[in-house]
């Protein structure tokens, strides 16, 4: 209990200093893939037009230097970043400035030469998705040769120590069973990262029973991760972690480095492909974004605005409403509440509980 009772005064701190330290750039909606649980609906002939380098820098030179946290992230997403043939002018503008730069890839276009043009741009972050063996993974993302492909690049950057990687892995009905062989193929490469995730019945994902988990095997994906982690691998060994979806109870300390805190709004923003100004891309934009940047001061609106973010007290509905570990959970994470906000969308700790009654 102690160890909670820190953890929200910790957490109510990082709340009242709301120190930005990650920036998502939503630098294009173009893609060259279909994947299914896309929650941007992205495609190859997006009607949105790349952003230009130059109108996502005006926004960020808002941010004064002195007040600019160290360190400092901007992480290009999409869409498949890559698509861009101007990332190593993008990181070399970055790293003038000072801050670290990464993306978020599906792999398709990384390759040695890629690696080296981003590499000698500065490349500190990369994440590379997997999505199951390889059946699985091109059923996934829609496009033969895709588990390949993301394979290949995955192997380039396992490579390279000087890079942050890891690989993200969306968990489905489909690829559920076999995460040991995907566990055995990633560690055997060096990969030393594996981050795991489930959907949200957004975009594309909404009406797809096949990427949408049952309570029962969402706790089997918690005992496969924390049996992964527990005892702790040996030194050099991939780590393994479940992402920041929500509040897990009993699986807390099991499936991750540090209990569960929504940063969104908090310490992370985003930058969309129209300007608007949100925290992670996945988050309901029409529902939360709290400006734009070929409107408004992005530094001001990140400084003055983001209410929803900080006090969490109006998601305390629906079946939120007489939860007694909200106090640890706040409404789960922002990405999981979408539409008219009437209810969360997910609840992890509900699966949990509902499962070990059984």
């Amino acid at each position: 209990m102690i160890g909670r009772l820190l953890h929200r005064a910790f957490r109510a701190n990082e709340t009242a200093v709301h120190e930005l330290n990650y920036l998502f750039w939503e630098c294009t909606t173009r893609c060259n893939l279909h994947c299914r649980h896309c929650g941007s609906d992205c495609f190859a002939a997006s009607q949105d037009v790349d952003m230009p380098l130059e109108d996502f820098l005006r926004a960020f030179d808002t941010i004064p230097v002195a007040e600019r946290a160290k360190p400092f992230t901007v992480v290009l997403t999409g869409g498949e970043p890559l698509l861009r043939p101007d990332l190593p002018e993008v990181g070399a503008a970055l790293r003038s400035r000072g801050v670290g730069w990464g993306i978020v890839s599906n792999g398709w276009f990384y390759d040695a030469a890629m690696h080296a043009r981003l590499a000698a741009a500065g490349l500190g972050a990369l994440t590379i998705s997997l999505d199951g063996l390889e059946a699985s993974h091109d059923w996934m993302r829609g496009r033969p040769g895709s588990f390949a492909r993301a394979l290949k690049g995955i192997s380039v950057a396992a490579t390279d120590p000087r890079v942050n990687f890891d690989v993200v892995t969306c968990v489905h009905k489909r690829n559920l069973g076999e995460l040991e062989e995907l566990y055995t193929l990633l560690s055997g490469i060096g990969v030393r990262q594996w981050r795991i995730f489930t959907i949200i019945p957004i975009g594309r994902a909404a009406d797809d029973p096949e990427m949408h988990l049952s309570d029962a095997e969402f706790v089997s994906l918690m005992d496969f991760i924390a049996a992964k982690r527990h005892p702790r691998p040996e030194r050099g060994s991939m780590k393994v972690t479940y992402s920041c979806e929500g509040y897990l109870g009993p699986y807390e300390n099991k499936v991750r480095d540090v209990p569960y805190f929504c940063h969104a709004g908090i310490n992370i923003a985003s930058v969309l492909i129209d300007g608007r100004i949100c925290a992670c891309p996945n988050i309901d934009r029409d529902a939360f974004s709290q400006g734009n940047i070929y409107e408004d001061d992005f530094w001001q609106v990140w400084q003055e605005r983001f209410q929803p973010f900080r006090d969490r007290s109006w998601a305390r509905r629906g079946r939120c409403a007489d939860c007694r570990v909200w106090r640890d959970c706040l409404g789960g994470g922002m990405h999981n509440w979408h539409g008219d906000c009437a209810e969360v969308l997910n609840c992890h700790y509900n699966k949990i509980k509902q499962t070990k009654k059984h």
